[in-house]
């Protein structure tokens, strides 16, 4: 592949400095029925050995809990793993929450019956080692279970809009091509079967358009952190682009936004 820009161990930072921006917490209550589903189409067993990979804010683990399964969650953010402990301890979830990196696991080899990333592993800057990495804690048998927004789906294409006033850093390959299943089947496929399936995550705010993106802006580390890199016009010029997007896919009325979202479902069962 090639050469990631600045070295490894800065981009690690920035990304790491991006998902802490904001309040992600924020969004991520808003989003947790479709985790909790997500969660539910694996039918965990008490007693399950559950890694969540870039697990946020705990909207996967917290279900999961429920379920009887015995979890971790790793997170770079540690702003986020924080809310996370309080949400287990709220519900009085023995949950384990560390931080950690999805491309360099803490963890022997085989450890854990089900690894799951929701939106997360994606992100990480060299998706061959993250495919590695899940396949190596997963016992034979065992499952990873991940959820990836696709290319052509809302969130993919909202963000082909941000990308368009502030580009990626060269030699990065998209976060988006793990929603694409023939580049899930290069990565995961030699080393696992596969089952993938398009999924449905419904984005539904009591409020217009143009209050998502002020939402977004304010909370989401990364849309936060484009907009601070864009002058006075950019900033307006992508507040716009963005709700001109939202409002197209809206469902509801100007005052109740409800967007679909697709993303691709991938369960793949280590052989």
């Amino acid at each position: 592949m090639a050469s990631l820009p600045e070295g490894l161990a800065e981009l690690k930072q920035r990304l790491r400095a991006t998902w802490m921006a904001g309040d992600f917490g924020e969004i991520a209550k808003l989003n947790s029925h479709g985790a909790e589903d997500f969660i539910d189409r694996l039918h965990l067993q008490p007693g399950t050995k559950v890694l969540d990979v870039a697990c946020g804010t705990g909207n996967q683990c917290i279900p999961a809990a429920r379920a009887g399964a015995e979890v971790i969650g790793l997170d770079i953010a540690t702003n986020l793993l924080e809310q996370a402990r309080k949400r287990a301890a709220a519900e009085k979830l023995k949950i384990e929450f560390i931080e950690g990196d999805a491309e360099k696991l803490p963890y022997e080899a085989a450890r854990f019956d089900v690894v799951v990333s929701m939106f997360g592993a994606m992100f990480a800057p060299r998706p061959e080692v993250v495919a590695s990495e899940l396949i190596r804690v997963c016992r034979p048998g065992g499952m990873i279970a991940m959820g990836n927004w696709t290319p052509t789906g809302f969130v993919g294409r909202m963000f082909k809009i941000t990308a368009s006033y502030v580009p990626p850093p060269p030699g990065l390959p998209s976060p988006l091509l793990w929603g694409d299943e023939k580049v899930v089947t290069e990565r995961l496929g030699g080393k696992t079967r596969l089952k993938m399936r398009r999924q449905e995550l419904l984005f539904d705010y009591p409020f217009a358009p143009s209050e998502v993106v002020a939402l977004f802006r304010k909370y989401f580390g990364p849309t936060q952190m484009t907009f601070a890199r864009l002058d006075e016009a950019g900033q307006k010029a992508l507040a716009a682009a963005l709700t001109a997007h939202w409002t197209k896919n809206n469902e509801g009325d100007p005052k109740h936004t409800v967007v679909k979202a697709e993303y691709l479902e991938v369960h793949a069962t280590v052989v």
